[in-house]
């Protein structure tokens, strides 16, 4: 009897088949986490390709909806405003309401919308429709694709630990020099050989796909998952809307972000207007701010997880952000004074842009993770969205106040005065701890 009884014991230790345990079900559950982070890739990728891929068609745009470069300046800054006003509201409303839910509206709104813009707003043989009409269709996908940052953000703080969030985090905004680099390759092509329509329709299809992605693998990490944990937990600390390190963290982030919106919006006009690139070398040069952007961005996150240096990397990349566009505006300087120099300068000054454009594009996941670490998981979606309101704000700002930058100074005014936003970053950035 006592050795059917220690036999029993033993038995009541182990997973019996066909029942589900934490421990058995611990391993799946743990690599799901992977297929969220793809739905945060996915979902960024699609939303980047508009944010970013539609600024690479100025160009053509200026063409097809006979535009001013104000004009187009307040087209393309609207859209920046409209996620500006709904990042935080939406990062609030994930915090609430859960990621899945918030994401799921979103790209469905997005895609929907985005499909009404291709049907209505649009150029043709009969018709131009008004800078007013194209300005408001663009406001109105930037409201609603605010949804995507907080909530896609939030889901991957929910299913990674301390010490891979960095990583994790960094992977998921290599979606957004993804989508712009995949952007800037297609997109100017369709919109010179097909128009806007295409435009409009291809990326109102990548918003769908990526919401079908989300519909069916996004959900919270079980009640027994360590990360789960995490997120139910009560955070400790003041809340992010309460809390000075937090508005510090994003107010640094925003002001970064003001050289790398002028690349991103007007390098374009910058590289067919002054340096008389062609559509080929543009697209390219775009291209390659976006994928030296998207390597950088996931070695910083593994950097900075094996060495818990997050706050030096960002004063660091504030820093040389600042040189580097100083180095550009110089370089212009030197163009445009030396004419006779101008077929060995024009290729260095594209050069230049690349490298400025990918230095200030290389910390976004680092930041935004120490970011969501400081306001806590369960609250991290209020923390993305108030940094991302900020981001945005110099998506409205950069392209509006450009036009008129060039009408008192020049092209060299335009990149050393990104160099100084960056250098005012520095020392708002938060010093290590």
């Amino acid at each position: 009897m006592s050795v059917i009884a220690t036999h029993a014991n033993r038995l009541q230790g182990r997973p019996r088949p066909g029942i589900v345990t934490s421990a058995n079900k611990a391993s799946p559950d743990r690599n799901h986490r992977w297929k969220v982070l793809g739905i945060g890739v996915a979902a960024n990728a699609s939303f980047s390709t508009i944010f970013s891929g539609i600024p690479a068609t100025a160009v053509f745009m200026r063409q097809g909806y006979h535009l001013g470069n104000g004009q187009l300046g307040l087209a393309l800054g609207l859209l920046g405003l409209g996620v500006a006003l709904s990042e935080l509201p939406w990062g609030v409303l994930t915090d609430r309401w859960g990621d899945r839910g918030v994401l799921l509206t979103g790209l469905g709104a997005t895609a929907a919308w985005l499909l009404l813009m291709a049907f209505f707003i649009v150029p043709s043989a009969s018709h131009v429709p008004d800078v007013v009409v194209l300005a408001a269709g663009l406001l109105v996908a930037g409201l609603l694709g605010g949804s995507v940052n907080g909530s896609s953000g939030r889901a991957i703080m929910a299913w990674f630990h301390e010490g891979e969030r960095g990583f994790a985090m960094s992977i998921r905004q290599t979606a957004v020099p993804l989508g712009g680099g995949l952007g800037a390759l297609v997109l100017p092509s369709l919109a010179s050989a097909y128009g806007f329509a295409v435009v409009f329709g291809l990326l109102a299809s990548a918003s769908a796909v990526s919401a079908c992605f989300a519909w069916l693998w996004l959900h919270q990490p079980p009640a027994g998952d360590d990360a789960g944990n995490v997120v139910a937990a009560k955070p400790a600390g003041p809340a992010p809307l309460r809390n000075i390190e937090v508005w510090r963290l994003a107010t640094a982030i925003g002001l970064l972000c003001f050289p790398q919106v002028a690349v991103l919006t007007f390098a374009s006009v910058f590289l067919h207007d002054f340096a008389g690139m062609g559509t080929l070398v543009i697209s390219a040069s775009l291209a390659a701010v976006q994928v030296g952007a998207m390597v950088l961005r996931v070695w910083s996150g593994r950097f900075t997880d094996r060495h818990g240096n997050r706050r030096s990397f960002l004063r660091l990349c504030s820093a040389l952000s600042a040189l580097a566009f100083a180095a550009l505006g110089l370089l212009v300087l030197a163009a445009a004074a030396t004419p006779g120099w101008q077929t060995v300068l024009m290729p260095a000054v594209a050069m230049v842009l690349v490298v400025a454009g990918i230095s200030v594009s290389a910390w976004h996941g680092v930041a935004y993770t120490e970011l969501a670490t400081l306001a806590g998981a369960s609250r991290a979606g209020t923390a993305l969205g108030l940094a991302n309101s900020f981001v945005f704000i110099a998506f409205f700002l950069v392209p509006a106040g450009i036009p008129g930058l060039l009408l008192v100074s020049s092209w060299a005014g335009v990149w050393l005065a990104a160099g100084v936003c960056a250098m005012i970053a520095w020392p708002i950035f938060l010093r290590p701890a």
